[in-house]
């Protein structure tokens, strides 16, 4: 599967953007198009109607970053969709797809995660959403139904994306589900825009467009957005309703990678992540017991 390409975002943002949107006056004149015309869209953002349409149509080449800004103004994009403006404009026009190894979590991330301990769930994500390494709490929250150990083995790593379109246990476990859905799909595009050149975040986005016509949905109308605060509301099969802000903590050394940290919404919350972290701790220790016994 190829990724987005410039031309294909500009014409979602085109179709959603409406006259009355951005003030444009139309004098009551049938239109026939669901948003901006590309000759309206260039004259407002300052460039050609001839140079905004082969852009449209991926055959001008990288634009300038006055242009993308120009554009973008026009479109009243906001700071992640004018972000991914950019980093589609300044692919070539046929990028190739390459596979790097594994990716690792870099060892000051892996320290924080181990400072947190395991009464405050936690995660850290890869680039593409595969889980890096969590504490037990986070395990224990979000996948107690797959093997604590499995992000240690690159080919076993649990896929946040995955796990949200193709597996009924996490569906089933995340109350707003369809909320959250949006998001995930939202910044897996935001994703695509920074690496356009990443074969297995292009093999994932394909699979997961194949296996769920909800994905595809999604996918087809283009969102952007950033993802580093919000709520999730979950219903968990051990300790019942559970309402948690999720927080994002990035490293400089590795931007790709995520911190992922939850924090308890209301006091049941809180009461029931103690209960979670001591069901944790104690089947850890009866781990460890069963370990040093063979």
């Amino acid at each position: 599967m190829e990724l987005e390409s410039l031309g294909a975002f500009l014409k979602t943002r085109r179709d959603r953007t409406t006259p009355e949107r951005i003030g444009l006056r139309t004098y009551g004149a049938t239109r026939r198009v669901p948003g901006l015309r590309r000759e309206e869209l260039a004259q407002l953002a300052g460039v050609s109607a001839g140079y905004y349409t082969r852009l449209e149509q991926d055959q001008a080449g990288t634009a300038s970053s006055q242009v993308i800004e120009a554009i973008a103004r026009v479109l009243r994009l906001d700071p992640a969709e004018t972000t991914h403006l950019h980093n589609l404009a300044g692919l070539p026009a046929t990028p190739r797809l390459t596979r790097s190894g594994p990716e690792r979590a870099h060892p000051r991330v892996l320290a924080l995660l181990d400072a947190l301990g395991d009464t405050m769930p936690a995660v850290v994500l890869g680039r593409r959403g595969d889980v890096l390494a969590w504490n037990r709490t986070g395990h224990a929250l979000f996948a107690e139904h797959l093997d604590f150990a499995a992000p240690a083995d690159p080919a076993l790593r649990p896929s946040i994306p995955r796990m949200f379109f193709l597996d009924p246990l996490t569906r089933d476990l995340h109350r707003n589900w369809s909320e959250l859905a949006r998001i995930h799909v939202a910044y897996l595009r935001l994703t695509a825009g920074r690496y356009p050149t990443d074969g297995h975040l292009a093999e994932l986005i394909g699979e997961l467009s194949m296996r769920s016509s909800e994905f595809a949905a999604l996918w087809a109308e283009g969102e952007v957005a950033d993802c580093t605060v919000g709520a999730m509301h979950l219903h968990h099969p051990t300790v019942g309703p559970v309402d948690v802000d999720y927080q994002v903590w990035l490293q400089p050394d590795s931007p790709d990678h995520r911190l992922e940290v939850y924090t308890p919404r209301d006091a049941r919350t809180a009461d029931a992540l103690r209960l979670l972290g001591a069901a944790t701790a104690e089947s850890a220790h009866d781990q460890h017991r069963v370990l040093a016994a063979e």
